[in-house]
């Protein structure tokens, strides 16, 4: 497989909780319908498709690294720069960032999960939000 790199604008959306419903006797797990998470997702998988090219999917170990840009709040700033008191990084937790970034690239970049070898995830805050993928 050939490395590909690709970027998605916007803050990155972590990986929600599963939502818990029963149906009769059995629980079925679930994500809301209306979660950023499925938006995020689909745009993760269309710039993955155009990084692909014909190529086809791994079915060897790939390494993955995903770069987690958010927008710094206003509220973090002041007339002089960034607030003494603004936190050094964003709120959500990397795992779950991953997460949503491994399930969107299934089948398209690599045959199974279980294939990712290597796993870095780097979040920060910066001018402009947005999501670089690197796999290899």
């Amino acid at each position: 497989m050939k490395p590909i790199t690709f970027s998605v604008a916007g803050d990155p959306v972590p990986q929600p909780r599963a939502r818990i419903t029963t149906r009769g006797k059995f629980a079925h797990a679930y994500t809301p319908k209306k979660h950023p998470i499925n938006n995020y997702r689909e745009e993760i998988s269309a710039a993955a498709i155009v990084a692909m090219g014909d190529a086809e999917p791994a079915s060897e170990p790939v390494s993955v690294v995903i770069d987690a840009v958010f927008a710094r709040p206003k509220s973090h700033m002041t007339k002089r720069g960034v607030k003494l008191t603004a936190p050094k990084l964003p709120r959500p937790d990397c795992d779950n960032i991953a997460k949503g970034v491994l399930d969107a690239l299934a089948l398209i970049v690599w045959l199974d999960d279980t294939l990712v070898q290597r796993l870095v995830v780097e979040k920060s805050y910066g001018d402009e939000a947005r999501t670089t993928v690197r796999v290899q």
